[in-house]
């Protein structure tokens, strides 16, 4: 005879298909449980709660509620402090960086077209200093765009592409200087600097307007640099517009938090009171240490509404950067530099954009965010432990029979 095999468990023996079942209601048991005490947490009888009730309650509501609400909280605050120094820090420098690079290679073809029309004296003196001046400023920028930090693989190796044909355009410019003497060869290679500069087809400047119009294209054709600076531009706006609202996730978790430490308060309050009343406990420092993280609660609010605020009104800033900087308004402010300010020159909106963000922070909360959700576990760990310690010592003293 063959000896039977050791039994196995229960779960073993139980089929899979049945085991999925078992453990959703299992899980629904143990959230019913938690919503029936929440509930007689929120909105007790109205002949009053038995002593070993409320503190059974208490004892399982009020650190879950920490737990939860300043768990929502830290995270939401957490994301809204990420927003705004990702802004502050990369997208708005990438923006500033962009436009000036752009306004500085109007400003560069303008003075090689100006320079160039002169003949032979641009062969024997050269083109201007601004020109110069111009070039290397618009591939400094480019060199600290990509440094930003704002731009995705894949667009550093865009703006690669971009400060290796700004090296391309210069390449053309000398040789239209080498060739000034002769008007077909510089005219043939000043209309391939500008059509590496511009898509669209520009002639030189006339006497009125000093510098190239050059309207950016977007599709295949976009290939010039204005074009691929453009689009760059339009992405981090984009960028910008999306961590300068409220995320939906941002949304949710407030609202949580909110309810979750509004209740833990509440709770606090009234298990302070009704130890005063039933235990003649005057003030339970424990739980008065508890509550100390919720002071922070309305600072850090604070601190996050000046943030979103900040970021939104820089929007707006953001957008004349991409569209209403012009090499006209950068070179009077050049030429005029203790002049008033002009309102379109890329160094006063970027000044301004810096102030905004700068202004939309509490500067002594830099770094706090972190410690949101280590606050609310100790604060669950004092609630959790004050009231276990108090209904243990209710428990032994009221052993036999007492169920009040």
């Amino acid at each position: 005879m063959s000896r039977p095999g050791p039994a196995r468990p229960a779960e073993a023996r139980t089929p899979p298909a049945l085991r999925l079942p078992r453990r959703a209601r299992a899980l629904g048991a143990v959230a019913v449980e938690l919503a029936r005490r929440l509930r007689r947490y929120a909105w007790p009888t109205a002949g009053g709660t038995p002593n070993r009730v409320f503190l059974r309650d208490r004892l399982v509501a009020l650190p879950l509620l920490a737990v939860v609400g300043f768990g929502a909280f830290g995270w939401a605050y957490a994301q809204v402090r990420d927003d705004s120094a990702h802004v502050r820090d990369r997208l708005a420098p990438a923006l500033v960086g962009l436009a000036d690079a752009r306004a500085s290679l109007f400003i560069a073809q303008g003075e090689a077209e100006e320079n160039l029309a002169d003949g032979r004296a641009a062969e024997i003196g050269g083109l201007s200093e601004r020109y110069r001046t111009r070039v290397a400023r618009a591939t400094q920028s480019l060199n600290q765009v990509t440094r930003s930090g704002a731009l995705t693989v894949a667009e550093e190796q865009e703006l690669r592409v971009v400060s290796a044909l700004v090296v391309d355009y210069t390449g053309w410019i000398g040789r239209a200087q080498g060739h000034v003497t002769d008007p077909v060869l510089r005219e043939a290679e000043l209309t391939y600097a500008r059509s590496m500069l511009c898509s669209a087809r520009i002639a030189a400047p006339r006497s009125g307007a000093p510098y190239p119009s050059c309207p950016p294209t977007t599709g295949y054709g976009a290939t010039a640099i204005v074009d691929r600076v453009s689009a760059l531009e339009r992405r981090l706006r984009e960028r910008l517009a999306d961590r300068a609202g409220w995320g939906s996730g941002v949304l949710a978790a407030a609202v949580i938090s909110g309810l979750a430490l509004t209740l833990f308060a509440a709770g606090l309050v009234r298990t302070v009171v009704f130890l005063h009343r039933r235990f003649r406990i005057r003030l339970s420092l424990p739980l008065a240490a508890a509550a100390v993280p919720l002071l922070a609660v309305p600072l850090l609010t604070a601190d996050a509404l000046l943030a979103q605020q900040a970021q939104r009104a820089a929007l707006p800033l953001a957008d004349t950067l991409a569209g209403g900087t012009s090499p006209e308004a950068e070179t009077v402010a050049e030429e005029h530099p203790f002049g008033a300010p002009v309102p379109q020159a890329v160094e006063v909106l970027a000044d301004r954009i810096d102030d905004l963000l700068a202004d939309g922070r509490l500067g002594f909360l830099d770094g706090t965010a972190p410690f949101v959700l280590p606050a609310g576990l100790v604060a669950a760990g004092l609630t959790g432990g004050t009231l276990h310690s108090y209904r243990r010592e209710y428990l032994v003293v009221t052993r036999r029979g007492a169920a009040v």
